[in-house]
């Protein structure tokens, strides 16, 4: 809770520790007095902010927090103000002087004040043993809970949709179902048990079109690259593009435990997917 400036204060120390485990929220003083004061309860911690500590809009609302027992936490300039004296806690935000040439637009108290919320929220984290998975659960939003939720299964190609061949494929008809797969590599896999015996890229395409092979005739176990980077469906799709970028390719096979083609993926649908 806060006026002012302050108010502006809580609200974001609100967001944090409500963004970083423990449930918060922001309570105006003025609407507290016209039945918010309802939203807080016994089992809840108030975080009353006032540089003065004197800030008639939160004293008058102190009588309920005192007589239902909840637990003021006082963050004030001054140890001795009501405020401060009413607490169950003070939290010291002195400062020696405001960064505003007057000395008298919060500046230098505020990001202090800020600061301390943040210490609190870092706190409350640890003990709870917050998590970057459950940050990313907070958060399936933004850039962060992509890269922390989804996984490879979730967005690669699979079953029809994944380009492959067998090795006695011709590299013309290996050419067509790379066009066909859109992500510029082809799977060549057995065709009995579907494992993995190689990959058929663009690049290998290139270097079998340099060295003048019959492209007619010449099957795509002779040039395809062989023992590929493979990934599983259940890892990060965060991790896929790591792996990508430390090996400078721009696709990659998905297998199953023992092996056999489960799916495929390239640089531009980990792009579509927001992952990077």
């Amino acid at each position: 809770m806060g006026v002012g400036k302050s108010g502006h204060i809580a609200h974001k120390i609100a967001a944090t520790l409500a963004s970083t485990g423990t449930p918060a929220f922001f309570v105006h003083p003025t609407e507290a007095g016209h039945g918010d004061l309802g939203m807080i309860t016994r089992d809840d911690v108030v975080l009353a902010i006032s540089y003065s500590g004197k800030s008639d809009e939160l004293l008058r609302v102190v009588p309920y927090f005192k007589r239902h027992g909840i637990m003021i936490i006082a963050l004030t300039g001054d140890g001795s103000s009501p405020l401060a004296q009413h607490a169950d806690i003070w939290l010291d935000g002195s400062v020696g002087r405001e960064a505003c040439p007057m000395g008298l637009a919060p500046t230098a108290s505020t990001t202090l004040a800020l600061a301390l919320g943040d210490a609190l929220a870092v706190c409350l984290l640890h003990e709870r043993g917050f998590t970057s998975q459950d940050f990313a659960l907070t958060h399936p939003h933004g850039t962060l809970g992509r890269r922390l939720l989804v996984t490879i299964e979730d967005i690669m190609l699979k079953g029809a949709d994944i380009p492959k061949v067998g090795p006695g494929t011709t590299i013309r008809n290996c050419l067509t179902e790379m066009t066909r797969g859109g992500i510029g590599v082809v799977g060549v896999v057995e065709e009995a048990d579907e494992k993995v015996v190689g990959i058929f890229t663009d690049g290998d395409l290139r270097r079998s079109l340099d060295s003048n092979c019959d492209i007619f005739s010449t099957t795509v176990a002779k040039n395809m690259t062989r023992a590929p980077l493979t990934m599983k469906a259940a890892q990060l799709a965060a991790e896929a593009a790591d792996v990508m970028e430390r090996h400078k390719v721009n696709a990659i096979l998905v297998t199953d435990a023992v092996g056999r083609l489960e799916g495929a993926l390239n640089m531009r649908i980990l792009l579509r997917a927001g992952v990077v």
